[in-house]
């Protein structure tokens, strides 16, 4: 299937022709290795889909064909958003992941290769607890062993080190071999070389006190590295992972698997490697793998030596040094000067910063220059030199700072084309606060900690009355009392103070009672007379609610008491009425997927078990973590010097450049320093270079404006000073300092700021929160089944994602589906295609509902087991002798694109008689109860049942899927269990093109109804659940009139 030129090769010239002679060089180069350094602002993001867009031009490649890796999933975002402005819908079908991403997919695209299924990532708790476990083994004579203080002091030191090990794909011995010819070469080296002389050494002396120091120091060292497997080991033994586990899995199938790797080597001809300065060891080995079958060949590495930022992760600028080394001999190098961003003032400051760095390309790579040029003839007139400000003290600084960007948005600059950059977070959230209550907008992003945020605190307070009450019936009082006052309920606080009094007064007469005894007392009884009033409706129906989820603890599963508490409760209500619904969304689904994972790590985890996991994190300090989104890109913009990489903006506030922030800032030491031997380059994460290229990445980011300031005092009057990279601006360029103080009027009235009642807060606009999920979706049937089914369906489950459990009917059928599959890939891993024992297909059966009990109740899983038990073998029995072995089984197929429309789906078996084919779908339930679901469109469905629209579904995908050159021909539906007459069951659906017509305008009208937003208004059925729950709960949707709308 060709790729349709015409529809870019205008697209293209356009953009060809704003290209530098740089950048046509870079696109143009399309055979062999091609390296191209990007300083900041020089379009680097524009020559990559130029890029892609010639090789869809100029090649046979297709799409699916090229490759694109990238460092974080915003540059993924980011790269398929400038590809889509190019090639259009099309851009969904370039292959662009991230390295962790693409990992995960090769390792489900071949699980039987991998087998590591019965694995689960490991948690930060699950990590401490197994390195101190690790320590607690140490024999008495170990280097690292401690008998008194913080015995546990190595742990994170530990952590640290196995991490880089993993990251950099080095082994115990090959460290050791350079831990030894670290040793070897100690007597070699100047530095233990004695001076002058000292005790009883002359100059001129081998220092051997100072080499058995640091012999001492790195034995220490080599009995860390040492302890490596057995921590994998431990690893493995409890079944656990992390995710630099998953890149050196794929690397160890890909160097062992010839055949898999010869898969991916051919099915990628064009290989793109976006921010390559930020790749690890483990990155670039999957980088080398897949390129290593030609001699010259078809890779594009982009990044910038001087914007490495990120060592601290396992970054490592030497892989740019390292590949042009590697193919020097046909290496095509660019170097991209014109900046398109910035002013010439502003890049001149900048090169003084940076040329400060030796361990950069410029002095290793001979005639390399990078010179930046500003190259944008729309502001190339202003000549304005960045300006740089002392304040008094930091809280004059900070003062200054939203003072001069609130006179800025006076003077009509959009808030939005302002940043304010800073070293840590902390100082990011008083500015915020400060803008905030000058009613300036802001957008910032920073981690939060669900544990200790107000919402979720609320929630785990709930589950810890519940585990109080279930434990000690009437001993959770203290609690109850809290949760009663929450804002779920809108509880009057008298209602509840009159319940309160009432309890004292009867225990002070010696009434053994309690405060969930007077209320479920008072909630039963019936009125006195027609004036009484009787209990508040509020606490009535907080009774009926608590009453049952205490019943609940130990009758549903974990995961469905949590789903019963959101839904129940009063949180969800809460939620999607508050102002910052998409917040606490976040938090809710966030929560939840935490306790599903717990869940998951111990499938028999319950109430008490968990509350007791809560309470370890809490003492162990780990945090339950959530990236916070505040505002919209229409706000002042706050972020860290390293959240600011990617970005430009009009006017730039570099705060905070002092000293104590930046290079005297202290840092957690290195315990265990691995030696100098593996490093061809400077080692350390931290080190003065490694903050000088976060300095530069921050003011490179300016376009027109870049304002630098520190203060000369910290908050408690303690003296500071600047950064000495504002000492090495001013050795270089005359920039008179600019001494700004904040008169005390003007002071007085900025702290108060902080104690001014904030305005009650405008619901922000849902569009902020639903954009970002629409630009990642894609559409699979499931989500065109539940729009049609009803949009708020859709929106609810979809978009929002409300949390809810895995019950135990779809958990029953994903163990059938599970079987069935391994089934068949036994069968065609054995040589001779046979089929394996009925014993084979119930014990993968078995093993699988054993993996995931936690979604069973006991009572539920006993009873599964056994239908499973009787089920399988009469299958087996009904088939064995009919079934067909050219077969296809669990195909994920991604990257197709119908009319526009990204699509993706599942499928459990492809059938195939030659290039025929027969999609499979196993259901497990009732065949009566499907009857409808199979129909095609007729009167009275014109939409056809879910199940036949889910069969022309994949015939579309697969006949668009361009990787193969399959055609459906038909689909069958196989039930699992029997019928009422005892018999198996397979409907089968031939596959008209009409079918194929009417769901793909299904499929694009649904898709145009998503993009415009076109789901809060409801289906109006009476049993819809959504509709009702948006009924009962007064949220603001519409819902549809059915008899005026029959079709929804």
């Amino acid at each position: 299937m060709s790729f349709p030129k015409q529809k870019i090769e205008e697209k293209f010239k356009e953009t060809y022709q704003r290209l530098n002679e740089q950048q046509r060089m870079a696109v143009d180069t399309l055979e062999g290795p091609v390296m191209v350094i990007a300083g900041p602002g020089t379009g680097k993001t524009q020559i990559l889909a130029a890029r892609i867009g010639k090789i869809l031009l100029e090649t046979d490649a297709l799409p699916e064909n090229i490759l694109c890796l990238t460092y974080t999933d915003a540059g993924v975002v980011a790269m398929r958003k400038r590809l889509q402005q190019f090639i259009g819908a099309d851009a969904y079908k370039v292959n662009i992941y991230t390295f962790h991403a693409f990992c995960n997919d090769v390792i489900q695209d071949n699980l039987s290769l991998f087998e590591k299924t019965a694995l689960d990532p490991v948690s930060e708790l699950e990590r401490i607890e197994y390195f101190k476990r690790l320590i607690d083994g140490f024999p008495k004579n170990h280097p690292l062993k401690r008998y008194r203080g913080d015995v546990y002091f190595d742990a994170l030191h530990l952590q640290n080190l196995f991490s880089a090990m993993k990251r950099e794909g080095w082994t115990p011995e090959f460290i050791n071999q350079k831990i030894d010819a670290y040793i070897n070469d100690l007597p070699n080296r100047e530095e233990y070389i004695a001076k002058r002389a000292v005790k009883e050494f002359k100059k001129g002396d081998l220092r051997t006190d100072q080499i058995a120091e640091a012999t001492e120091k790195i034995e220490r060292v080599r009995a860390a590295v040492n302890e490596f497997n057995r921590f994998q080991k431990l690893m493995n033994e409890e079944r656990r992972y992390d995710f630099d586990d998953m890149i050196n899995w794929v690397i160890r199938a890909l160097e062992e698997n010839e055949s898999l790797l010869r898969d991916y080597q051919e099915r990628y001809h064009y290989i793109l490697v976006d921010e390559f300065q930020d790749t690890s060891g483990t990155q670039n080995r999957i980088v080398q793998l897949l390129i290593n079958f030609w001699e010259r060949p078809n890779v594009f590495v982009v990044g910038d030596d001087d914007q490495s930022i990120y060592r601290f992760q396992g970054a490592n600028v030497q892989n740019m040094l390292d590949f042009a080394h590697q193919y020097q001999q046909d290496l095509k190098t660019v170097v991209l000067t014109n900046n398109y961003r910035s002013i010439q003032p502003i890049l001149d400051v900048s090169k003084s910063v940076i040329s400060k760095n030796t361990e950069r390309l410029v002095t290793q790579l001979p005639g390399l220059s990078k010179e930046l040029i500003a190259a944008n003839n729309t502001i190339n007139q202003l000549t304005n030199p960045p300006e740089l400000t002392e304040y008094n003290s930091e809280k004059e600084e900070m003062a200054g700072i939203c003072l001069s960007v609130e006179q800025l948005v006076k003077q009509g600059i959009a808030p939005g084309r302002i940043a304010v950059i800073y070293k840590e977070n902390k100082y990011g959230e008083e500015l915020a606060n400060y803008f905030r209550l000058m009613g300036i907008p802001v957008f910032s992003k920073r981690p939060i900690n669900l544990l200790q945020h107000p919402f979720i605190k609320k929630i785990i307070t709930i589950l810890r009355y519940l585990e109080e009450e279930h434990d000690i019936p009437y001993g959770g009082d203290e609690l109850l009392f809290e949760i009663l006052h929450y804002d779920f309920y809108k509880i009057p606080p008298i209602e509840i103070a009159k319940l309160n009094t009432e309890v004292s007064r009867r225990q002070y007469k010696g009434e053994a009672t309690s405060l969930r005894q007077l209320l479920s007392e008072k909630a039963k009884a019936p009125a006195i007379d027609l004036f009484d009033a009787g209990l508040h409706e509020g606490l009535k129906n907080f009774n009926a609610v608590y009453e049952q989820l205490i019943a609940d603890v130990s009758n549903v599963t974990l995961q469905q008491l949590t789903e019963n508490i959101i839904r129940y409760a009063g949180v969800l209500p809460y939620t999607l009425h508050h102002a910052e619904k998409a917040l606490l969304m976040q938090m809710l689904s966030s929560f939840f997927d935490f306790i599903k994972e717990e869940n998951s790590r111990n499938p028999a985890l319950d109430l008490e078990a968990l509350i007791s996991i809560i309470n370890t994190m809490e003492k162990e300090k780990i945090p339950l973590s959530l990236m916070r989104t505040i505002g919209n890109d229409k706000g002042v913009n706050l972020l860290t010097a390293h959240g600011s990489k990617g970005l430009e903006f009009e006017y730039v506030f570099l705060a905070g450049t002092n000293a104590s922030y930046w290079e005297k800032k202290r840092s957690m030491p290195v315990i265990f320093k691995l030696p100098d031997t593996l490093f061809s380059s400077q080692p350390d994460g931290d080190t003065l270079e490694e903050l000088r290229r976060v300095f530069y990445v921050a003011i490179t980011r300016a376009e027109k404006y870049l304002y630098l300031s520190w203060s000369k005092m910290n908050n408690a009057g303690k003296e500071l000073e600047p950064s000495r990279f504002i000492a090495e601006i001013q050795e270089q360029h005359e920039i008179v300092i600019n001494y700004r103080e904040i008169d005390s009027d003007t002071m007085t009235a900025f702290r108060q700021l902080q104690f001014t009642a904030q305005a009650p807060t405008i619901v922000a606009n849902e569009d902020d929160f639903i954009t970002p999920l629409l630009d990642k979706f894609v559409m699979n049937v499931t989500a065109l089944n539940n729009y049609l089914d009803c949009p708020l369906k859709f929106y609810y489950q979809n978009l929002l994602r409300i949390p809810s459990g895995k019950n135990e009917n779809t958990e029953f059928g994903s163990a059938i589906h599970f079987a069935l599959e391994r089934f068949f890939k036994k069968m065609k891993e054995d040589k001779e295609s046979n089929f394996p024992e009925v014993a084979t297909l119930y014990e993968d059966f078995k093993w699988y509902m054993q993996r995931h009990r936690q979604n069973f109740t006991k009572e539920a899983f006993a009873r599964r087991m056994e239908q499973g038990a009787i089920i399988l073998p009469e299958y087996y029995n009904n088939y064995i002798d009919a079934w067909n072995k050219v077969v296809v089984v669990e195909l994920n197929i991604k990257n197709v694109v119908l009319d526009g429309v990204p699509l993706k789906g599942k499928l459990d078996k492809l059938e195939f008689n030659g290039r025929d084919v027969t999609v499979v779908d196993y259901k497990t339930g009732s065949v009566t109860y499907a009857q409808t679901k199979l129909k095609a469109p007729n009167e009275k469905e014109p939409l056809g049942g879910d199940y036949w629209r889910q069969a022309v579904f994949y015939k579309l995908l697969v006949d668009h899927y361009e990787l193969k050159n399959w055609k459906v021909a038909s689909a069958e539906f196989d039930f699992i269990e029997p019928d009422e007459k005892k018999q198996f069951v397979k409907h089968k659906i031939l596959l008209l093109p009409e079918h194929a017509e009417i769901v793909k305008q299904q499929i694009t009208t649904t898709w145009q109804h998503i993009q415009n937003r076109e789901f809060y208004k409801g289906c109006g059925k009476e049993d819809c659940h959504w509709c009702n729950f948006v009924k009962d709960n007064q949220l603001y949707t519409h819902l549809e009139d059915v008899d005026e709308d029959p079709d929804l």
